[in-house]
């Protein structure tokens, strides 16, 4: 009792504010994207309309992913998460879909956008070890990102999933430091929401136990890791399987069709996607285009989608990030925490840029991948710790990027509430 009581509160630790900093950043992110999502559930419709089922703002599946949890083959267990989300936003609301059950959605949203900053906030201060005015500095930024931005009040997988791609990675970390391995329910559990809610993130759950401490040297250790893998492997497909009723041959069949819709675009330049969304939509918004759509049952409706950067300056911002990530991971090379974080980074680069699957909207995708940026970039704060002049210029230029994207973004989420307010009232 002793033991599964002393879990519970490491684990409440580990998700929660467990400090008076980590209290005041979550509270100063729940209050702003709180503000930003309630006038958005209570003045307008697009968090939920039920004649809409996808594509109003950016290609979020809101009410497809709420009433349905999205398609079985890219979204395999959501279906389960989602019907205890619709039914908690229909008791709140008492059982209306109206500006109280979006008041509720939107609020869910904030809080797991917020645990997020925070999980990130906490690697920065505990794993890397950052001073402080750096790691508020990075979470600041951080939490500017349009990804975070939009997801804060966007009921849709990507926003759970960025939490616990998040928190998982805080608690790799952890085990890695103090040496002691990730247990087979801990990787089940993983395994479980991580890649329940999409398929894709579901080998990232085991690139931490790669970096386990002599690993490699051990034969025991190998095959203690190997069994771990295959528990959390059948507890994942077993669920997977009851899911779909056991008609594994519509998963082969439905995932061809998938990649065959999302990955034959050949509207824009290839490289330009990757920078403009891949690289760049997920953290600074673009111009937006609005598009007529309708629900294929007579409703006719207006959606919003992010369009390639038309001017230099983003182009520019979007390749210094590059370059400091890419530094960062050149710099640390040999240094197992970042190795994991890029190996991470790595599938979804191989996924939408290399595959090109999803890659015309993959400013959606970030939800999957945004929560490394901060961690590389204190990663290689960290690394010159020692070396004034490095360092004081890195944060010069942080400093300079972030102001740079908190105008940009803030002009452009203007313009998203001009297309609201002529759409959506």
């Amino acid at each position: 009792m002793y033991f599964i009581k002393t879990k519970f509160i490491n684990f409440l630790k580990l998700v929660f504010p467990s400090s008076f900093t980590e209290l005041a950043v979550f509270l100063f992110f729940i209050t702003c994207y709180g503000v930003l999502g309630s006038y958005i559930a209570i003045h307008y419709r697009i968090i939920f309309d039920n004649r809409i089922p996808w594509d109003a703002y950016f290609s979020f599946d809101n009410k497809s992913i709420l009433m349905t949890g999205g398609s079985f083959e890219r979204h395999p267990l959501s279906y389960y998460f989602f019907n205890w989300v619709r039914e908690f936003a229909l008791f709140i609301s008492g059982g209306k879909m109206d500006a109280g059950f979006r008041l509720t959605l939107a609020w869910l949203s904030n809080i797991i956008i917020s645990l997020n900053i925070l999980q990130v906030f906490k690697y920065l201060k505990n794993i890397i070890n950052l001073p402080l005015p750096l790691s508020l500095l990075l979470v600041l930024f951080f939490g500017m990102f349009s990804t975070n931005i939009i997801l804060s009040f966007t009921p849709e997988n990507f926003t759970y999933t960025l939490f616990l791609l998040s928190l998982y990675n805080h608690y790799a970390a952890i085990q890695l430091k103090k040496e002691e391995k990730t247990s087979a329910l801990a990787l089940s559990l993983a395994g479980i929401t991580i890649g329940g809610l999409t398929i894709t993130n579901f080998v990232k759950v085991f690139i931490p136990l790669l970096f386990e401490k002599n690993l490699f040297k051990n034969w025991k250790k190998i095959g203690s890791a190997a069994v771990r893998v295959i528990i959390a492997v059948i507890c994942y497909v077993l669920l997977y399987l009851n899911r779909i009723d056991f008609k594994y041959q519509a998963i082969f069949s439905k995932t061809n069709q998938q990649y065959e819709k999302f990955s034959n675009v050949e509207s824009m330049p290839t490289w330009d996607m990757i920078l403009s969304f891949f690289f760049g939509g997920n953290i600074l918004f673009p111009s937006f285009i609005i598009s007529d759509k309708h629900n294929m049952k007579g409703f006719n409706f207006k959606a919003l989608y992010m369009d390639l950067y038309t001017s230099i300056f983003p182009y520019i911002f979007v390749g210094t990030i590059l370059i400091l990530i890419s530094w960062s991971y050149i710099k640390n090379f040999k240094n197992k925490w970042v190795q994991i974080v890029m190996l991470s980074f790595f599938i979804d680069i191989i996924i939408h840029c290399v595959m090109r699957f999803g890659l015309h909207t993959s400013y959606i995708y970030g939800g999957h991948f945004v929560f490394v940026y901060p961690l590389l970039i204190g990663w290689l704060l960290y690394a010159y710790g020692s070396s004034p002049k490095i360092l004081s210029f890195l944060t010069v230029t942080i400093s300079v990027l972030f102001i740079y994207l908190l105008a940009n973004n803030w002009f452009r989420m203007s313009e998203f509430f001009w297309f609201l307010e002529n759409y959506y009232k």
